[in-house]
C-alpha cells in the first residue's frame, strides 16, 4: 500500500531549532541532535533541516553539524542553507547527508542545478519554492528566506527546475507557513500536475488530515511539515512527535 513519505522540516537558527510563522516570529524549539535522537527512535521516514539565516550571513550551514546529524540519525536526511558552490555541496554530501536543497542560489543562477545535478545526480538535488502574493496579489517566488520577490510563478519555476535537472521540487507557502490551518492545495496542485518529478508539500499543516487532503487532492508525492512535528496541543507545547506507522498507514491510504 502505497503511501506519502511524512518528511519533519526543522530549521535551524544558529545552533538551534526554531519555528517561524509566515516567515518571521521565530519561536525557539529547542536543540537540533536532541531532535534527531527522538525522530530516531519515532522512526520518522526522512528528515529535512534548514539554515534559515546561512545565505543572510553569507555563509554555508554548519559542517560539523551535518556530520553530527550523520553520525546520529538512522533515517535519510537532507540540507539546506547557504549552497552555492558544487564544493558546498560535495562537502554536505561527505558530511553524511544524503540530498542538498537548493532554494535561493536556483533563482540566482537557474544553470547552478543543472551543474549539480550532473555532478552528483538529480536524487541528490532538491530544489525549495517559496511562494506568497506580492504587492499585487500575485503569487511569485521569493528568495533570501522570503525576503527578495522574484520574477517566476511556481509553475514556470517549477518546469525550469525540472529542465535543469533536479530530482525533487519542495514547495512551500510562506503565507500558511506554522499557521496550522492546512497547505495551500491549489498551489501544491498546480505544481504537481506541471511536473513528473517528486513534488512534496510545504507550509501549513496542522493535523494529519491535512496531510492526507494535500497528497489526495494535491498530489504530493511527499507531505512535510514543521509545527506539526514539534508543538502538541491548542496551547503549541513543544513536544517533538510522530505518529506511529499504522496510524499514518490508515490515515492516509483509507
Amino acid at each position: 500500500m502505497f503511501r506519502p513519505r511524512i518528511i519533519p522540516v526543522l530549521l535551524l537558527k544558529k545552533d538551534f531549532l526554531v519555528k517561524s510563522k509566515s516567515f518571521k516570529d521565530y519561536n525557539y524549539i529547542g536543540d537540533p541532535i536532541n531532535a534527531v535522537k527522538i525522530f530516531n527512535d519515532l522512526k520518522a521516514d526522512e528528515l529535512v533541516f534548514l539554515d534559515i539565516t546561512a545565505t543572510k550571513e553569507n555563509r554555508l550551514v554548519s559542517l560539523e553539524f551535518v556530520k553530527e546529524v550523520g553520525e546520529e540519525a538512522s533515517m535519510p536526511f537532507a540540507v539546506g542553507g547557504g549552497i552555492s558552490t558544487l564544493d558546498n555541496i560535495r562537502a554536505i554530501i561527505n558530511a553524511g547527508a544524503e540530498k542538498v536543497v537548493i532554494c535561493s542560489a536556483a533563482l540566482d543562477n537557474p544553470a547552478f542545478v543543472r551543474m549539480a545535478s550532473e555532478t552528483f545526480g538529480s536524487s541528490t538535488i532538491a530544489v525549495c519554492i517559496d511562494v506568497k502574493k506580492n504587492f499585487w496579489g500575485k503569487e511569485k517566488v521569493w528568495g533570501k528566506n522570503g525576503t527578495q520577490p522574484f520574477d517566476y510563478d511556481a509553475v514556470s519555476f517549477a518546469k525550469l527546475m525540472e529542465t535543469m535537472g533536479a530530482g525533487e521540487i519542495i514547495v512551500q507557502s510562506i503565507e500558511n507557513d506554522g499557521q496550522m490551518k492546512g497547505y495551500n492545495i491549489a498551489l501544491v496542485e498546480k505544481v504537481s500536475r506541471a511536473v513528473s518529478i517528486p513534488v512534496v508539500a510545504l507550509g501549513g499543516a496542522g493535523s494529519f488530515n491535512d496531510l492526507k487532503k494535500v497528497y489526495k487532492e494535491g498530489f504530493a508525492n511527499g507531505v512535510a511539515a514543521g509545527s506539526l512535528f514539534v508543538y502538541q496541543g491548542n496551547k503549541s507545547g513543544v513536544l517533538i512527535n510522530y505518529p506511529e506507522k499504522s496510524e499514518l498507514n490508515f490515515t492516509l491510504c483509507s
